[in-house]
Protein backbone atom coordinates (compact mmCIF):
# COMPACT_ATOMS: atom_id res chain seq x y z
CA UNK A 1 0.00 0.00 0.00
CA UNK A 2 1.19 3.36 -0.28
CA UNK A 3 0.49 6.67 1.48
CA UNK A 4 -0.66 9.90 0.01
CA UNK A 5 -0.06 13.25 1.79
CA UNK A 6 -1.89 16.29 0.07
CA UNK A 7 -0.79 19.75 1.28
CA UNK A 8 -2.29 23.25 1.44
CA UNK A 9 -5.96 21.64 1.69
CA UNK A 10 -8.76 24.62 2.42
CA UNK A 11 -10.51 24.12 6.05
CA UNK A 12 -13.84 24.13 4.23
CA UNK A 13 -12.79 20.81 2.98
CA UNK A 14 -11.60 19.43 5.54
CA UNK A 15 -14.55 20.55 7.47
CA UNK A 16 -16.95 18.93 4.45
CA UNK A 17 -14.86 15.32 4.36
CA UNK A 18 -15.09 15.05 8.17
CA UNK A 19 -19.18 15.46 8.10
CA UNK A 20 -19.59 13.80 4.73
CA UNK A 21 -17.17 10.37 6.54
CA UNK A 22 -19.38 10.74 9.35
CA UNK A 23 -22.28 10.30 7.70
CA UNK A 24 -20.77 7.14 6.05
CA UNK A 25 -19.98 5.83 9.53
CA UNK A 26 -16.19 5.61 8.71
CA UNK A 27 -13.20 7.73 8.96
CA UNK A 28 -11.99 10.93 7.01
CA UNK A 29 -8.89 8.98 5.40
CA UNK A 30 -11.34 5.66 4.86
CA UNK A 31 -13.77 8.63 2.99
CA UNK A 32 -10.99 9.76 1.37
CA UNK A 33 -10.00 6.42 -0.38
CA UNK A 34 -13.66 6.14 -1.81
CA UNK A 35 -13.87 9.28 -3.33
CA UNK A 36 -10.12 8.88 -4.93
CA UNK A 37 -11.11 5.38 -6.13
CA UNK A 38 -14.56 6.22 -7.23
CA UNK A 39 -12.66 9.06 -9.38
CA UNK A 40 -9.97 6.73 -10.93
CA UNK A 41 -12.36 4.48 -11.69
CA UNK A 42 -14.82 6.12 -13.47
CA UNK A 43 -12.19 8.19 -16.08
CA UNK A 44 -11.04 4.74 -17.42
CA UNK A 45 -10.34 3.83 -20.80
CA UNK A 46 -13.75 1.99 -21.03
CA UNK A 47 -14.84 5.19 -20.76
CA UNK A 48 -13.19 7.25 -23.49
CA UNK A 49 -13.90 10.87 -24.72
CA UNK A 50 -16.83 9.79 -27.01
CA UNK A 51 -18.75 8.05 -24.32
CA UNK A 52 -18.31 11.23 -22.11
CA UNK A 53 -19.60 13.32 -24.95
CA UNK A 54 -22.41 10.69 -25.62
CA UNK A 55 -23.66 11.24 -21.95
CA UNK A 56 -23.48 15.17 -22.25
CA UNK A 57 -25.68 15.73 -24.66
CA UNK A 58 -27.87 12.44 -24.57
CA UNK A 59 -30.56 13.94 -23.36
CA UNK A 60 -30.96 16.46 -26.33
CA UNK A 61 -31.70 13.48 -28.32
CA UNK A 62 -30.79 12.17 -31.58
CA UNK A 63 -30.16 12.87 -35.39
CA UNK A 64 -31.40 10.42 -37.86
CA UNK A 65 -29.69 11.35 -41.17
CA UNK A 66 -30.90 10.03 -44.53
CA UNK A 67 -27.95 8.17 -46.13
CA UNK A 68 -27.88 8.01 -49.44
CA UNK A 69 -28.24 4.31 -51.41
CA UNK A 70 -25.04 2.85 -52.54
CA UNK A 71 -24.25 1.71 -56.36
CA UNK A 72 -25.01 -2.19 -56.62
CA UNK A 73 -21.87 -2.64 -58.66
CA UNK A 74 -18.81 -1.01 -59.03
CA UNK A 75 -16.52 -1.02 -62.03
CA UNK A 76 -12.71 -1.87 -61.00
CA UNK A 77 -10.30 0.91 -61.29
CA UNK A 78 -8.89 0.94 -65.17
CA UNK A 79 -4.68 1.30 -64.56
CA UNK A 80 -4.14 0.41 -68.31
CA UNK A 81 -1.90 2.70 -69.64
CA UNK A 82 -3.26 3.72 -73.08
CA UNK A 83 -0.92 6.58 -74.16
CA UNK A 84 1.83 4.44 -73.87
CA UNK A 85 1.03 1.12 -75.60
Amino acid sequence: MSNLIIHNLDESITTSLRKRAASHGCSMEEEARQILKQAVQSSTAENGLGTHIHSRFAALGGVELALPKRATTRLPPDFSDTENS
